[in-house]
């Protein structure tokens, strides 16, 4: 993969939190096209062959993660915080977290827990996200005050970026989403000299794990034909999966289903046909969550919507694992895609409702 996916990966940002992800994404962008369009909420996209005949074509990755949110101080000097996304509590105990000021800098902690020696006899009962602590080490909450601590900054788990034994997985925090967003700067590095039969508007929108509300002022600013949501879903391949839960190596995600999104049937059809005919290989998967295409599907007068699914072990925790394989294989259905989608196409995917 490019660089620009463990640069991304290894960056802060949690929902509402995204301005460094975005200044690194802008810069990226500059390298590719001279037009770039912004929201008011932060998300942003680059735009080659603007003036096409064919289509409007938005792909969208995400660039916030899960992550939380400092809320107060206790008096011993330890920190309180909220979820900003759907985390479970019990995953996040005895973990390496951050808290990060407005310029970036630094708090390193721990979250505390107790050690079985303080639990015997004691009926384990799940943890809430909001119930969890970080300690920093500051002996009061002046002390953590003076540390720099101050209420509303994000709190992110620490990063540890590492390539597998065989050389083909990677592991590291925030793959969901920033895969997504390092995939639409691939997209314009890769197609920005190609004659495509549409236009593309390819970038990330921002507070996705809180309500996708970047996809909605997002797709009203860009007013596309298709919008492709780029974001990785949690298979269950390492623990007792079916043929619909997803798996690595298995090839992208055709998301025929989510309670948000149920895939729009011409686009699955278009989408089956691009993979087969490029020899690309895929996977059907069943989602109980959302993307952002939920949101763009509803937008004016309605969308055609997909999501294109990267296979992702333990997302929505403090680490994720993905394929290269598979990266490799939603970055070739996304090209075969994007030559495809000309006017015939399009007609054809709308009467195939």
């Amino acid at each position: 993969m490019k660089k620009y996916y463990q640069d991304l990966v290894n960056m802060p940002g949690a929902p509402s939190f995204e301005k460094h992800v975005k200044r690194y994404m802008k810069n990226e962008m500059k390298k590719h096209t001279d037009t770039i369009l912004e929201d008011k909420l932060g998300s942003v996209f680059g735009v080659i062959n603007e003036n096409s005949d064919g289509p409007r074509v938005m792909l969208a990755g995400h660039m916030d993660e899960v992550g939380g949110m400092v809320t107060g101080i206790t008096k011993e000097g330890l920190v309180k915080m909220i979820n900003l996304g759907g985390m479970k509590g019990d995953v996040f105990l005895s973990q390496h977290m951050i808290i990060y000021t407005d310029d970036l800098e630094e708090i390193p902690g721990v979250t505390a827990s107790k050690p079985p020696h303080l639990t015997k006899g004691k009926k384990d009962e799940a943890l809430k996200f909001d119930e969890l602590r970080i300690d920093i080490g500051a002996d009061s909450k002046e002390h953590a005050e003076e540390l720099g601590v101050k209420i509303g900054q994000q709190i992110i788990p620490r990063n540890n970026f590492i390539t597998t034994k065989d050389g083909k997985k990677h592991i590291s925090k925030a793959w969901d989403n920033r895969f997504g967003a390092a995939m639409s700067l691939d997209m314009l590095e890769t197609l920005k000299n190609e004659s495509l039969p549409c236009s593309l508007y390819s970038g990330a929108t921002v507070q996705e794990e809180v309500g996708l509300r970047g996809a909605q002022t997002a797709t009203a600013l860009v007013n596309p034909d298709i919008f492709l949501a780029v974001d990785c879903s949690p298979c269950q391949d390492s623990f007792d999966g079916d043929e619909v839960s997803g798996r690595l190596d298995g090839g992208f995600l055709v998301r025929f289903y989510d309670p948000n999104a149920i895939m729009h049937q011409g686009m699955k059809q278009h989408v089956e046909k691009v993979a087969k005919e490029n020899g690309i290989k895929f996977q059907y998967y069943k989602s109980m969550g959302g993307t952002d295409a939920a949101r763009a599907q509803l937008s004016g007068d309605g969308v055609v919507v997909a999501t294109i699914g990267m296979p992702a072990r333990y997302i929505h925790s403090t680490t994720s694992i993905i394929h290269e394989n598979d990266y490799e294989a939603v970055r070739d259905v996304l090209v075969a895609l994007m030559k495809s989608f000309d006017e015939k196409t399009l007609k054809t995917i709308k009467e195939n409702v």
